[in-house]
């Protein structure tokens, strides 16, 4: 198969270092090589092609990847190698990639993982409001003054939590909709109530679903899917 051709400004471009206009008169001005040769305008370049500006090696950035997971219970969302069931040794996708947050080593369910820096911030940040839905059961019969007061709020972490969506599925499992994200929280909730956690999945964040995806399997988001994503976050804060 032949090797893909790209235009030499739109390679420079693609490291983030200028815009096309800007990469065309330093090709001119002679600072750039490909390989041992000075570049001229109009140039194309391969993956196999070294490109400097002023003796420089010029990389491009990789392409921005997005990986919904569903979790299993027993893998730690941490890119620590030195802990044995981390979640990137478990994904083990050729780039490098961290988790979106986090779900604790013995929940499971969709947790989402990227390269792209600029988007975590956007989805955890407690002030953008975005959703997260969880199933939980637990070791006690569900009540309303439980339903209640999770809703309206637990003290927990020196804090007290944020107004919930709680919904009784049925006499031991509930459904909760979070807009924040404090450590271990619905466990640490429930304890506050004497109610222990026994399972906990997270079926949703945002608009993002575990339909399809097959426990401990995991996929990249389809365009439209990416698409949606940044529609949702465009109006949120780093």
């Amino acid at each position: 198969m032949e090797a893909e051709h790209i235009s030499l400004n739109k390679f420079i471009s693609d490291t983030g270092l200028c815009s096309r206009r800007e990469a065309d008169k330093l090709i001119e001005q002679g600072r750039v090589h490909i390989n041992d040769n000075v570049a001229k305008k109009g140039n194309r370049v391969t993956a196999a092609d070294k490109v400097y500006l002023d003796g420089k090696i010029l990389e491009t950035k990789p392409r921005p990847v997005y990986i919904a997971l569903y979790k299993p219970v027993g893998v730690t969302c941490t890119t620590d190698a030195r802990e044995t069931d981390n979640i990137i040794d478990y994904v083990a996708f050729p780039q490098r990639i961290f988790p979106i947050g986090r779900l604790d080593k013995m929940s499971e369910g969709l947790i989402l993982l990227t390269n792209d820096g600029d988007i975590v911030n956007k989805i955890l940040r407690a002030g953008n409001y975005h959703e997260k839905e969880y199933i939980v059961t637990v070791n006690h019969p569900i009540d309303e003054g439980f339903v209640k007061t999770m809703s309206t709020g637990v003290p927990i972490l020196e804090t007290v939590t944020r107004p919930c969506k709680v919904k009784a599925i049925d006499t031991y499992t509930f459904q909760i909709i979070l807009t924040q994200g404090l450590n271990r929280q619905i466990r640490r909730m429930c304890e506050f109530l004497d109610y222990k956690v026994k399972t906990l999945k997270r079926v949703r964040i945002m608009e993002m679903t575990l339909d399809g995806l097959e426990y401990g399997k995991w996929r990249l988001l389809k365009p439209e899917e990416v698409n949606r994503l940044m529609d949702l976050v465009k109006d949120s804060r780093k």
